[in-house]
């Protein structure tokens, strides 16, 4: 796409720190971190979110993050990694072309992921459930 951000970055029309590329992923450090070393996947190919883009680039892109993950892991020291990727903008998506996030986390880092744990109503999960397994 013409006026992705992404796809430019991902193009090379954009410069960046490149820490991996092949022919299907471009990683990149993130402009605005949560933490050191936070890092991008970002698929060459554009496709918005998880329910548009392919199942083997999908796969490859996943792949990838688990070997960045790793190296940051050991060039940075940190502690652990979170790894996510966010679909719309209700669930944090700001750039909508597929990236996941490679997040190394340290103990003195204030930016952690947290939820409020809720209780289940499982007549309504089981609903849900059957519903799923039908369309699945």
């Amino acid at each position: 796409m013409s006026d992705c951000i992404f796809c430019k970055i991902a193009g090379g029309e954009i410069p960046s720190i490149t820490l991996f590329e092949d022919d299907k992923v471009k990683v990149i450090f993130d402009a605005g971190p949560a933490t050191v070393g936070h890092a991008l996947v970002i698929p060459k190919s554009h496709a918005a979110n998880v329910f548009e883009i392919d199942d083997e680039l999908l796969a490859h892109a996943h792949i990838v993050a688990k070997k960045v993950a790793t190296a940051l892991k050991e060039a940075t020291g940190c502690e652990g990694v979170n790894i996510l990727q966010n679909n719309g903008e209700i669930a944090g998506q700001s750039v909508f072309h597929l990236h996941i996030h490679v997040i190394p986390r340290y103990s003195k880092d204030d930016a952690n992921i947290k939820w409020t744990p809720g209780t289940q109503d499982v007549d309504k999960l089981n609903a849900i459930a059957e519903k799923v397994q039908k369309i699945l």
